[in-house]
């Protein structure tokens, strides 16, 4: 099993202690053999940012794998913000692969730039239907059951046209950021 190198970081000091890792895998042929590689993630989170770097074509699994040194909402960020220079400094990539990951993600990252190292938080029910979907991944993402509804009735509030989970997620996003300069 590969671990990007932030997941292995978050597990440091796990020994003894039983796990539940997230799992994407890849079966690899080589003429008639085969054999499949795991990659571990601690969320489900982590493995659906994982699996949008495969969704770039000059991207494989191994080499997001590497490039995934750095915690989710940085890589994130850079993305979001055409950041070149950055995602050249993660492992593995290089100035076309920075312009590739740009040019077929930006503007599709915002729920993984709300990624917090917090506790874990449990499950609720707000409505409408979106921001119970909205709240679920604000969950994932280890912000407290709280926290995330006031951030998404605040939002709601002050952005009542919103009518989907990924459209709330970004503007959460963009209160956040504004909030933090």
């Amino acid at each position: 099993m590969l671990l990007p190198p932030c997941v292995a970081e978050k597990l440091r000091g796990a020994e003894g202690r039983a796990l539940t890792l997230e799992i994407y895998s890849q079966l690899q042929t080589d003429g008639n053999a085969g054999r499949f590689v795991f990659f571990g993630f601690t969320n489900a989170i982590e493995r659906e940012f994982f699996e949008a770097l495969l969704t770039v074509a000059s991207i494989g699994p191994k080499s997001a794998c590497r490039a995934f040194s750095q915690p989710m909402h940085r890589i994130a960020r850079a993305i979001d913000e055409g950041d070149h220079a950055y995602l050249r400094s993660l492992p593995g990539i290089g100035q076309q692969k920075a312009k590739d990951i740009v040019a077929k993600l930006q503007g599709k990252v915002a729920r993984f730039l709300l990624i917090r190292e917090a506790e874990h938080a449990e499950a609720a029910t707000p409505t409408p239907d979106f921001a119970q979907e909205a709240l679920a991944v604000l969950l994932q993402l280890e912000y407290k059951k709280a926290e995330a509804e006031r951030m998404i009735a605040q939002t709601l509030e002050a952005a009542p046209e919103l009518t989907d989970a990924e459209h709330l997620l970004a503007e959460i996003y963009r209160r956040q950021k504004g909030a933090i300069a």
